[in-house]
């Protein structure tokens, strides 16, 4: 069969790879084919677009400012009238309800002018008029910040007749090595709510402990990296203001490691920076989000030290083949540009088999796709050979 999707900011493809790989079985890619095929898909960023058409070949793009495109005109590049599309996927750019944008008062206070990308989002449901949709963006937009806009989202949706459903999931919880938490907002024409799937794998985070006997142990990121060749990177190495401080902690730890209440020197003031500054990845954990536009000194970086040019230790950053694996990206995913860019094409994505689940969960209770379960000792031994290539 071949069932249509439309495909809204989509970026690099995160989120169209787990439409194109949702036949595949949780934490497995063995390319079944899927039932679902990508007809259009639209983003801003020609960068972007130019990595997802080294994904996605044949695929119809369409660049520009979703506010400037007709829904008509979308739908008549993707071949598509009205209630024909199967699901329509996106995820509106983050900025506007990201935690690390609250410094902005316009985003502290739900002002910032690219919210108005959600009701963007709805039209082109409403136009659209597809079976399903998908929608997924950051935890913050559940946050009481920014809880009008959200229930307002939320209400849009319900008015046409969707009857959405949402949850903050946790990507460490399907599988995913980084406990990274979005938000899914999920619909369906005919109205009958959608049952996000169980957690599978459960484990230590920076904030609780999910680890349940009937869930798998997390996938961690040395697990992840098993496999990769050892390739520096240019500019890899965190030189400067902080390298030295940033080299003496351990994994696991960030800037608190150098205050008067750890084992670090007194340098910084308690809680007073984000989580991430200055955040080394532990080996045995899964990682902490990746993110698109990170400053220089904010992590995960890396547990190695590798030695400068003039013989001093310092930390150094993924890698882009890392980056990939804690996303559950296939080794050959194309990324372009810079590697400022590369992280932020990666970073604004969906993790592949958190997309996965999410999708073949909504194709199996619209009745597309037949329910698919994996012993759970198969599925970690499956896993673990996934990641290591």
């Amino acid at each position: 069969m071949d069932y249509p999707v439309i495909s809204l900011f989509s970026g690099a493809g995160g989120l169209d790879l787990a439409v194109h790989r949702c036949a595949e079985p949780p934490l497995i890619q063995d390319g079944t084919p899927s039932p679902l095929r990508v007809a259009i898909a639209t983003d801003y960023c020609d960068t972007a677009l130019e990595a997802f058409n080294a994904n996605f070949r044949g695929t119809r793009t369409l660049t520009g400012d979703i506010r400037e495109l007709e829904s008509t005109t979308l739908l008549r590049e993707a071949g598509l009238s009205p209630g024909e599309a199967t699901l329509l996927v996106g995820g509106p750019p983050c900025t506007p309800f990201s935690k690390s944008g609250f410094w902005i008062a316009e985003k502290r206070n739900s002002m910032d002018p690219d919210a108005s990308l959600l009701d963007e989002y709805v039209r082109m449901v409403r136009d659209a008029q597809p079976a399903a949709f998908i929608l997924e963006n950051v935890q913050g937009l559940t946050y009481r910040t920014h809880r009008r806009q959200f229930d307002r989202l939320i209400a849009q949706l319900s008015d046409l007749g969707y009857n959405p459903r949402w949850q903050v999931l946790v990507a460490a919880d399907y599988g995913v090595p980084q406990l990274r938490r979005r938000v899914f907002v999920v619909g369906r024409r005919d109205g009958i709510p959608f049952r996000f799937p169980a957690a599978t794998h459960g484990g230590v985070s920076e904030r609780q402990d999910s680890s349940h006997p009937d869930r798998l142990p997390y996938v961690t990121a040395r697990q992840a990296f098993v496999g990769l060749p050892d390739i520096p990177e240019p500019g890899e190495l965190a030189e400067g203001e902080f390298a030295e401080l940033l080299a003496e902690i351990p994994p696991g730890q960030n800037y608190l490691w150098h205050t008067d209440r750890l084992g670090g020197r007194d340098v910084f003031n308690w809680r007073t920076r984000y989580w991430t500054f200055l955040l080394r990845l532990h080996p045995d954990r899964p990682s902490s989000t990746i993110q698109a536009q990170p400053g220089p000194w904010v992590g995960p970086f890396h547990w190695q030290n590798l030695p400068a040019s003039d013989g001093e230790m310092c930390a150094r950053r993924l890698r882009v083949p890392e980056l990939l694996r804690l996303m559950t990206f296939p080794d050959d995913f194309a990324v372009v540009g810079d590697r400022m860019s590369a992280q932020r094409q990666i970073g604004n994505a969906v993790p592949l088999e958190l997309g996965k689940v999410v999708v073949r969960s909504l194709l199996e209770q619209m009745g597309l796709l037949e329910s698919l379960p994996v012993d759970p000792p198969e599925r970690e031994a499956v896993a673990v050979g996934l990641l290591a290539g």
